[in-house]
């Protein structure tokens, strides 16, 4: 099969020639018919995650048609469409028996602990468990998208942050899963402030039903004073009227994290989505604020596949359209390229990967 590899991190991956992998007992190979490209790839790219050793393939938000069947395997067949969630639980671990499969004890991760779905075939371990079926309603772009990003938005929002309808809820970073969790909040009955540096973000987020956007502008060099008489501290508490009830950090870095526990008000929750990968070094958390202003943190990590069924259902109804983050579709050659990117120019929206089709004009749209 064709497969974007890499052998040397933080090198451009090039589209190689590789085995097909068969499905072992109880997995299924999945032919992959649509894949995103997430800041999390650019991590395993980077070297930042000591689970991925090379030669690697990335990739771990997909979608596709199920191609042949590992032994054992019951209740599936052979042209089902199917996606899986991105943390391949084990079913039996003391976290998965009370229902929180995102953070198995044994988990296996496409991309990162095995090689993932920048590929035109990818392995489903633990079918089971793991696999999702999806309504005829529901593309296979839309499909993808839940795997990571809007999946673990939804959670984010929904269940860790516990939103409530008329909260502020602040989301720092409108990359894929910020842009996603604008769309779940303010579905929920929330008022979104929406912060990034990019334009072009701010107004995909606007389009999403922002009440408010704002531009954090350079990431400043580092000066003496508390965070919370920063600029854009200050100007998310006078916005909302004393500070967020939520907050999310959707990047990942030291400055956005900081920003959203000292932009909530007394008794905020701040829930960390964004990677914070230990190889960049650990951020300096303002926990004066935290026990000052009674703040609780909380870190949110993908969606297990047993609560796929409410997010598909709301997405088949026309109630969620996670297809309106993708801004761009390109094909398999163009996909490492663009991943390695990332780094430097995170892209406005979702990257969508089609493996199996060669495009026109060589391989990349915008939408």
């Amino acid at each position: 099969m064709r497969a974007v590899l890499f052998e040397r991190f933080a090198e451009v991956p090039e589209v190689r020639e590789v085995p097909t992998p068969q499905p072992p007992d109880g997995a299924v190979l999945v032919r992959v018919e649509a894949t995103g490209i997430c800041r999390s790839d650019w991590h395993a790219l980077a070297g930042h995650d000591p689970d991925v050793r090379v030669p690697h393939v990335p990739g771990h938000e997909f979608a596709g048609i199920v191609h042949s069947l590992g032994a054992g395997v019951s209740g599936v067949e052979v042209g089902q469409r199917v996606s899986a969630p991105f943390v391949y639980a084990c079913g039996v671990c003391e976290p998965c028996r009370r229902g929180d499969q995102q953070v198995c004890l044994d988990q296996r991760q496409p991309g990162f602990t095995r090689w993932g779905s920048f590929a035109e075939y990818v392995v489903v371990e633990r079918a089971a468990v793991n696999l999702v079926r999806l309504p005829d309603q529901v593309g296979f772009d839309a499909a993808a998208v839940l795997g990571c990003r809007f999946g673990t938005a939804f959670r984010a929002v929904t269940a860790v942050g516990a939103v409530r309808a008329g909260e502020w809820v602040v989301v720092h970073g409108c990359g894929g899963v910020g842009l996603s969790a604008v769309m779940i909040a303010v579905a929920a009955g929330a008022r979104v402030l929406a912060v990034d540096v990019s334009p072009g973000a701010l107004e995909l987020a606007r389009s999403l039903g922002a009440e408010v956007v704002l531009n954090a502008g350079p990431v400043p060099a580092p000066v003496p004073g508390p965070i919370e008489v920063s600029p854009l501290v200050t100007a998310i508490r006078d916005l909302t009227g004393g500070g967020a009830h939520l907050s999310l950090d959707a990047l990942g870095s030291e400055a956005t994290c900081a920003a959203s526990i000292a932009g909530l008000r007394t008794g905020g929750r701040h829930v960390q989505v964004g990677l914070l990968p230990p190889a960049l070094g650990l951020p300096a958390v303002p926990m004066h604020l935290v026990v000052g202003r009674e703040l609780r943190l909380l870190g949110s990590h993908g969606l297990a596949a047993h609560a796929y069924p409410q997010l598909l259902s709301l997405v088949a109804s026309g109630r969620m359209r996670p297809e309106r983050l993708i801004t761009g579709i390109i094909g398999l050659d163009q996909a490492g390229a663009v991943l390695a990117a990332v780094g430097d120019a995170p892209p406005t929206g979702i990257t969508m990967v089609y493996p199996g089709r060669i495009l026109d004009d060589g391989g990349t749209h915008g939408l």
